[in-house]
């Protein structure tokens, strides 16, 4: 990291935990320089970058000042702990830094924003994307790559295309993504089911399911599945790929948490891909905030004709405006800080999480089922004994502020449900998820 990187990242952390409040004069250049040990120029090149960012104000012949942090976030109910949102964090949204990048983009862009764009997206976006992609170990043209608006765009439109393989079927794993289950049931689009634990699935009841035909593709999170939190290892990655090549199956990924994976040997289905049958997605909402709306889809030959004709037909192209703002927030960098910032948020929550559930687990013997993970995320599930009520469990504790919600709209109709309680602490903070999780496990035992 450059030296003015990493002053500017120090000196906006301490904004952040308020040791510099809103009206507060910074030290001068002259100061700073001294406490950071770096020469002025490094500094002046600190501030400017927190001013550009409207962090900080100047004051001709005075100094630098802290501006007003953020808008008004929406207030939590008071003394609640939500363990069922699994929205990012209001608290860790870049809001100012954006609102820079839009306004940059209207200014680098002008007249170019507010034209039609093309199906695929801006070129210049895909260009910086394929090399984040390639970091990802995700190699790949730039043909290949599209700009959609949300993941959710993109599986509506491979759900609507035809396929090479000449088959009508979606293939889910159970539980799953509960937008994507709505979208299929309704518009009615052929599905079946496929059991997901924290081991993984029966990979000899995939091949029976690909091998008794009609399967267009298998939708997967691999990575930190939603909602019960678990990983493919490398072997059973591996294995459904291999499926996939000998039964022509198409593999979906969806690797909405990519960016906050810090395992560093842990790739994508797509980097072991050598038949051209995984379509990746990646998500940007989840990581800078839901309403920005950008995506990315990963589509292979066979299907990339096929896809920018329906794209088209979809929206004509993704907002100009959000795809502007995006490309300068990537390539200033901004991106990467607050990548590494609300990694390190959600790192600190995830493994709060797994420690308190662990801690039970040991604790009280037999009461709940739960599998510790090497790579903890901020969801993630337990077992309870099929005489517990969830629905019963869930309005108990809501009387008590701990808000919990069902596992239904995981799973398509009919299909047999484990009696699972899903914990998600995306807006927990730190010190309430203990208390939380002892809340839980409170009421499960006088149940």
């Amino acid at each position: 990291m450059y030296k003015y990187l990493y002053v500017s990242k120090d000196i906006e952390e301490q904004i952040d935990n308020q040791i510099y409040k809103e009206g507060d004069k910074l030290p001068s250049i002259l100061d700073l320089s001294s406490l950071y040990k770096v020469n002025k120029s490094t500094i002046i090149r600190a501030v400017s970058d927190l001013e550009t960012r409207h962090l900080i104000y100047s004051v001709p012949k005075s100094g630098y000042y802290v501006v007003k942090r953020s808008p008004s976030l929406p207030k939590k109910t008071e003394g609640s702990i939500d363990f069922s949102t699994s929205a990012p964090d209001p608290s860790v949204f870049p809001y100012l830094d954006f609102q820079h990048c839009i306004n940059k983009a209207i200014e680098t862009y002008k007249q170019d924003l507010f034209l039609y764009g093309t199906a695929q997206g801006l070129p210049s976006l895909r260009s910086i994307i394929q090399k984040q992609l390639a970091d990802l170990q995700v190699f790949t043209k730039i043909n290949h790559i599209f700009v959609v608006s949300g993941v959710q765009q993109a599986l509506s439109i491979l759900t609507t295309l035809p396929f090479p393989n000449g088959n009508h079927k979606v293939l889910i794993e159970q539980p799953g993504y509960h937008l994507f289950i709505e979208h299929l049931l309704t518009y009615n689009v052929p599905v079946a089911g496929i059991r997901r634990t924290s081991q993984g699935i029966d990979l000899n009841e995939l091949e029976e399911i690909f091998k008794a035909g009609d399967i267009k593709f298998f939708y997967t999170m691999p990575r930190f599945h939603n909602p019960l939190g678990c990983s493919y290892d490398t072997e059973q990655k591996k294995a459904i790929l291999a499926l996939a090549q000998k039964y022509d199956v198409y593999i979906v990924e969806d690797d909405y948490m990519a960016d906050m994976e810090q395992d560093s040997k842990s790739d994508p289905l797509y980097t072991y891909d050598d038949s051209k049958h995984v379509i990746y997605l990646k998500s940007y909402s989840k990581i800078i905030f839901p309403g920005l709306r950008i995506g990315i889809a990963v589509i292979p030959d066979t299907l990339t004709a096929a896809f920018t004709k329906y794209k088209r037909i979809h929206d004509i192209d993704s907002s100009m405006l959000s795809q502007g703002a995006l490309e300068i927030y990537l390539k200033s960098k901004m991106f990467e800080r607050h990548k590494s910032k609300i990694r390190s948020s959600y790192v600190k929550r995830a493994q709060m999480l797994q420690n308190s559930l662990e801690q039970q687990w040991k604790a009280n013997d037999g009461l709940f089922t739960f599998q510790p993970s090497s790579r903890p995320s901020v969801h993630t599930h337990i077992v309870l004994n099929k005489q517990i009520s969830i629905i019963k469990l869930i309005k108990i504790l809501q009387k008590n502020s701990i808000i919990l919600e069902s596992m239904d709209k995981h799973y398509l109709p009919g299909f047999p449900q484990e009696n699972i309680l899903k914990l998600n602490v995306s807006n927990v903070e730190v010190t309430e998820i203990s208390k939380g999780i002892d809340s839980v496990i409170r009421e499960i035992q006088q149940m």
